[in-house]
């Protein structure tokens, strides 16, 4: 239960966090040019971040996260996701544009998202053996 409980502060921060940086930073701060990239690619990050965290939160019915392995077929999926996602902004009926930075940006938060949530998952007592039926 702990570990549900560090996901949904975990979740609502960085949610807090890229409203923050959505609509306060990047539209009325001056953002130099070469940290523009950086303002750009970090919702993504950060919202890859929060994959494995939000599945814990939101969806511990659907995603049975146990195991190491669970967690990484979570991480798959939801990176699968948001690549898609990514690539339905190509269609210009959105408008929204695609960016290969963003797609990169959200494997390095996957990866960080996922050795943070099984690092707490050790913490919190809450991983089982690869082999073990729970």
């Amino acid at each position: 239960m702990q570990l549900k409980k560090w996901s949904k502060w975990i979740v609502i921060s960085g949610t807090l966090l890229i409203w923050l940086i959505k609509f306060f930073i990047r539209p009325f701060v001056h953002i130099p040019a070469f940290l523009k990239p950086l303002a750009g690619i970090s919702p993504n990050l950060v919202g890859a971040f929060l994959l494995p965290f939000g599945a814990c939160w939101f969806f511990k019915k659907y995603f049975v996260l146990r195991t190491l392995l669970h967690v990484r077929l979570t991480c798959w999926f939801g990176l699968a996701l948001v690549i898609v996602n990514e690539y339905l902004q190509m269609i210009p009926v959105f408008g929204r544009t695609f960016d290969y930075l963003d797609i990169l940006s959200s494997f390095a938060g996957v990866f960080a998202g996922y050795l943070a949530f099984a690092r707490l998952m050790v913490k919190c007592g809450a991983l089982k053996e690869e082999g073990e039926l729970v």
